[in-house]
């Protein structure tokens, strides 16, 4: 099958978490036998077409070619749909279907789709805030009306699905695939990120923002004395200083008095995460970081978390980590504290996490499961071997 991948967030392709995504499932589906082409807008001086393992990457002039931040993407997108039409018709390959990832992503695709009749799955991998009240056209409205128009919506969690029926998505539009994580680059074998081996460590990842609820953590640092608190993300090491988000936690540690106990990393090159995974006795996840979850598992890394959002699916409380209520520190702390002072348990809980990476998350149980959506939206026969998604009844 035809496979057209559009993301204008995929360039270069499979640095970032949202690219790496895209990366590894196109990947995984050329593995499978398809014949992969991504679509992404060009940012900067990337060659127009190339082959990256087996996927051809073509760079849309849609435009300025630098980055920009999501909210002025959505000027380009009419040209970004225009020239992927041209594209298609001139070059002689059309696709059997065209997969988009992200809303603007999404609208583009949908515009040039129709032109040659492409069936369209649509990924939202997060769906923006409802705002009452707002005048004119708002990200949610966009989102609806995509959700109605392309073909299929894959939701990744049952969490995801709620937030999509509730903006006015039918479930008759849904099925349920969840995301996969690469267990090859994400083992408990390899390189370790420097740490104290007579100091736990206790892991998050993620931007240094507010709903990352790190707060609510560095509240819970007070119930395990010792131990140190390492977040990885947010800007640049050198940006850090200046940085609001990371001036706010080192404010509320100080006030709570585990400043000692905090390190903020700052950014890191996606390839480097399987080291900071491994140098952890256990990651602390906010309730919407299944993908930092799921990389953690894969390392053999139990998980201590809220237990709303995606993360309560990702995670099989008292089997591969522990879920408490949200938006509390003193239950959060106690977890902590529990699974820190038990090594038995976190032994039991890092074993359980690898097996249940492995085995439900894996890119090819994924790609195999895209697939059959995929045949099923064009009616291509999909090979025997691909199984089949859970859909939303």
């Amino acid at each position: 099958m035809r496979i057209a991948m559009i993301s204008e967030y995929a360039s270069p392709l499979g640095v970032g978490d949202q690219h790496a995504h895209v990366a590894d499932l196109s990947r995984a589906l050329a593995d499978l036998g398809h014949e992969v082409r991504v679509y992404t807008r060009r940012t900067g001086q990337e060659p127009a077409e190339l082959v990256a393992d087996g996927v051809h990457v073509v760079q849309v002039p849609a435009g300025p070619a630098q980055p920009l931040p999501t909210d002025e993407l959505l000027p380009h997108m009419g040209e970004f749909a225009r020239l992927l039409g041209e594209h298609w018709q001139r070059d002689g390959w059309s696709p059997d279907v065209a997969h988009a990832h992200f809303w603007t992503s999404g609208l583009a695709a949908v515009t040039a789709a129709r032109q040659l009749d492409i069936p369209v799955v649509q990924s939202f991998h997060e769906l923006g805030a409802i705002e009452p009240g707002v005048a004119g056209p708002s990200r949610t409205g966009y989102e609806r009306a995509l959700g109605r128009a392309v073909d299929r919506v894959v939701a990744q969690t049952q969490d995801e699905v709620r937030g999509l029926v509730r903006i006015g998505v039918p479930r008759a539009q849904l099925t349920v695939v969840p995301a996969g994580v690469d267990s090859e680059r994400f083992t408990p074998e390899g390189p370790i990120a420097p740490r104290d081996p007579e100091r736990t460590r206790i892991l998050a990842v993620g931007k240094l923002v507010e709903h990352k609820r790190y707060g609510d953590v560095i509240q819970a640092m007070r119930y395990v004395p010792g131990a140190e608190m390492v977040v990885v993300g947010g800007p640049s090491p050198d940006q850090l200083p200046a940085d609001p988000g990371a001036r706010s936690l080192r404010a509320l540690a100080e006030r709570f008095q585990v400043a000692d106990r905090l390190r903020l990393v700052g950014a890191v090159p996606h390839r480097e995460m399987p080291s900071w995974y491994r140098s952890a006795d256990l990651l602390v996840a906010g309730p919407w970081e299944e993908q930092s979850a799921l990389e953690a598992m894969a390392c053999g890394v139990p998980i201590i978390g809220a237990a709303e959002g995606g993360l309560s699916e990702t995670v099989v409380d008292g089997l591969t980590g522990d879920l408490v209520a949200a938006r509390d520190p003193r239950a959060l702390g106690g977890a902590l504290r529990r699974l820190v002072n038990d090594k038995v348990r976190r032994f039991t809980y890092a074993t359980a996490a690898l097996d249940r990476a492995r085995q439900a998350y894996s890119w090819k149980r994924v790609a195999a499961q895209i697939g059959s959506v995929y045949s099923a939206v064009t009616g291509v026969r999909r090979p025997a071997a691909e199984a089949e998604p859970e859909v939303v009844a």
